[in-house]
């Protein structure tokens, strides 16, 4: 009898391995695969024609120069900034911590659209918050963020936290005794920050100013919301404008042209790998953290200078947008007579493509958010209770699509799905479908990283039990482990929705009438010069995601640490 229970449990466990390998290659393989394809063999025959055309184009090398100087200046602002803020947040006794981690990672969760259509608001010649400090230029002077000097502060504001996350982790397991030595031998703080902590953070930083370059390099929102004016073109908005100027025609070209960003993403990525591997940087030694470095007489003045970045960052351009939201048309300024809600309930109640997008942003983010967990539980649980290197390349494989720009996943979307699926007859081009393909494949890592790390803190003893008494597979993930891991997963599936929810990099070149989401309406809106709309729909979607982020606190106390970024 345990030997026909052992079989089968065998079997069962093969075939649900057996099942997410498909749906990792699926979702990693194949899109990969197929750009490839298109770019080396247009319509399955083998030909270097577009590849060399692409490249021999002035005006490929021209985005690429821009796309590097965008990620370059925007990364070392990102890293400057968060490096900064996380030796101060990490290291120091300064109070309110969480509410000031909130407020300072509250810009990396707004979509990138969001942040360039908020930061357009408070510094452009119609500025409802400038007019009210009578501070505003004349209308028809140009937008100084229209510019690279533009994209360059705003890549910067936009991932700081990014890199302040990734050095906070580390700066939160500084070993105790190196810096009770350095103390105990008369060492100032300077001293021990040169020769002990920032060496012992070189990874974390590096880790940090990769995950930023990367980030900059595939980002969209913000080069088309102030490139595409001011004729400042990147590698990601020359695709948006020669697919949606020359369509499917251009498929081999923009092909090639996602590969270009993922070699240069990829190099990124690399180089951070190389530079990590030079030094070993390992702690011998484990203890609890470090004691905080009081900061006595000038604990005001740096909680004054932190909160007053969290100003900067966040509430002046929220309250741009906001000022903006509530008048009636473009230069109209602001008071008790203009002020309205009609943009409001335009955008709600009476503009069609807005309110299908409204629906279609939250049912494709709340239905990858929940194939996501459903997919997360079991290919955690093999991931970290099971050992192979096949379990190793999978791991990869399901990192490889996040870690690559959003507009590559697109592109090899789009070629996918272009024709009908063989055998079902059935076309995905052109409907929502293709959509939530394109969340799947890039956010899975977002959910599938809390759930791993709730596997970490659950004991195995209860599956092993389950398991011993004869229990199979399915039945301990559905009666033993999922409730074990759930917060851990909801926190992932939280994450996922949030992200997708804003999402427009991905939306924007895959969307048509019908399937359009609020990253898409907010920026037609704009590029239509309807900012006001622009601005009312981006200030539902920042209190939506706020919301959502008050409510994990409330439940931080049931998720491991680490899971929620915003959480202290």
């Amino acid at each position: 009898m345990n030997l026909v229970a052992n079989t089968s449990g065998r079997r069962q466990d093969r075939a649900l391995f057996a099942a997410l390998c498909v749906v990792v290659a699926l979702l990693s393989l194949m899109p990969l695969a197929r750009l490839l394809l298109e770019a080396f063999a247009p319509g399955g025959v083998p030909s270097l024609k577009a590849f060399f055309a692409t490249l021999s184009s002035a005006n490929t090398w021209t985005a690429t120069r821009n796309s590097l100087e965008t990620a370059i200046g925007g990364t070392a602002i990102a890293v400057i900034l968060g490096s900064v803020v996380a030796l101060v947040v990490a290291l120091t006794d300064m109070r309110g911590r969480n509410a000031f981690v909130l407020c300072f990672v509250l810009p990396l969760m707004i979509a990138p659209q969001v942040t360039a259509l908020a930061w357009l608001q408070v510094v452009g010649p119609a500025s409802p918050l400038l007019k009210l400090l009578g501070l505003a230029p004349p209308i028809g002077t140009r937008n100084p963020l229209y510019s690279r000097e533009g994209i360059i502060l705003l890549l910067g504001i936009q991932y700081a936290p990014l890199v302040f996350l990734t050095l906070r982790a580390g700066l939160r397991s500084l070993p105790r005794e190196l810096i009770e030595a350095a103390r105990a031998a008369g060492a100032s703080r300077a001293f021990i920050l040169r020769t002990v902590i920032l060496p012992l953070m070189t990874p974390g930083l590096v880790a940090g100013t990769a995950l930023a370059f990367v980030s900059s390099i595939g980002n969209f929102g913000i080069p088309a919301f102030l490139g595409i004016p001011g004729r400042y073109v990147v590698l990601p908005t020359l695709i948006y404008q020669r697919l949606s100027g020359l369509g499917p025609s251009v498929l081999s070209e923009v092909a090639v042209l996602s590969m270009l960003i993922g070699v240069i993403a990829m190099a990124g990525i690399i180089l951070q790998d190389v530079m990590v591997r030079r030094r070993d940087f390992r702690i011998t030694t484990t203890s609890i953290a470090a004691r905080p470095f009081t900061l006595g007489r000038w604990r005001l003045p740096v909680e004054a200078g932190l909160w007053t970045v969290a100003l900067i960052v966040l509430v002046l351009p929220m309250a741009g947008l906001f000022l903006t939201s509530l008048v009636p048309a473009y230069g109209v300024p602001l008071n008790a007579t203009t002020a309205t809600l009609n943009n409001y309930t335009f955008v709600l109640l009476e503009h069609a493509a807005a309110k299908r997008a409204f629906a279609n942003s939250f049912s494709l983010s709340a239905s990858a958010a929940v194939v996501i967990m459903l997919v997360s539980v079991p290919l955690g649980y093999f991931l970290v209770w099971r050992r192979s290197p096949l379990l190793r390349a999978l791991n990869v494989l399901v990192e490889l699509p996040y870690a690559l720009p959003g507009v590559v996943l697109a592109i090899a979307a789009i070629l996918i799905f272009l024709k009908p699926l063989p055998i079902l007859g059935v076309s995905l081009y052109g409907t929502v479908w293709i959509i939530l393909f394109a969340y799947l494949a890039r956010f899975l890592v977002l959910g599938l990283r809390p759930a791993i790390s709730g596997y970490h803190q659950v004991d195995r003893a209860l599956e092993e039990a389950a398991q011993v008494a004869g229990a199979g597979l399915v039945y301990r993930l559905r009666t033993v482990i999922f409730p074990l891991v759930a917060p851990a997963a909801t926190a992932g599936a939280l994450l996922v929705f949030l992200t997708a929810f804003n999402e427009l990099t991905v939306s924007a070149l895959l969307w048509s009438s019908g399937s359009e989401t609020l990253g898409v309406i907010v920026f037609s809106f704009e590029q239509g010069g309807d900012s006001n709309y622009a601005a009312a729909v981006a200030v539902l979607t920042v209190l939506v995601t706020l919301a959502l982020m008050l409510t994990t606190l409330a439940l931080s106390k049931r998720i491991p640490p680490g899971v929620l970024p915003w959480r202290d």
